[in-house]
């Protein structure tokens, strides 16, 4: 699968997770994939000294194929409940941790 393949809001998420390279992305699912309707929250990580803190390579690229770790992230996404809220732990442009925030009512 290709970024070109996706639709719009995980376009939109790849392409922010490739900006931070490093950091966290908070975010509300909708319908099995990412809301931008909610509040989005990013927290970039900066390594020190100087390290390689701009976005990745391939952020200004119209098309290229997904990574692993990108199919991983939409498949638990897919199944997390509307309203869910998902926390990416982004390391190198790339998902490597998510969390998953779910409400149970009694």
């Amino acid at each position: 699968m290709t970024k070109q393949m996706l639709s719009e809001p995980w376009k939109r998420l790849v392409g922010m997770m490739q900006a931070a390279n490093f950091g966290r992305i908070t975010f509300t699912v909708r319908g099995g994939a990412p809301d931008f309707t909610q509040e989005v929250r990013t927290v970039r990580t900066v390594k020190l000294p100087a390290g390689d803190n701009g976005p990745r390579p391939e952020a200004g690229s119209a098309d290229f194929e997904l990574r692993k770790e990108v199919m991983g992230l939409r498949a638990q996404v897919a199944k997390a409940a509307d309203g869910a809220r998902v926390t990416v732990e982004v390391k190198y442009g790339l998902p490597f941790l998510i969390e998953i925030e779910e409400l149970h009512v009694a």
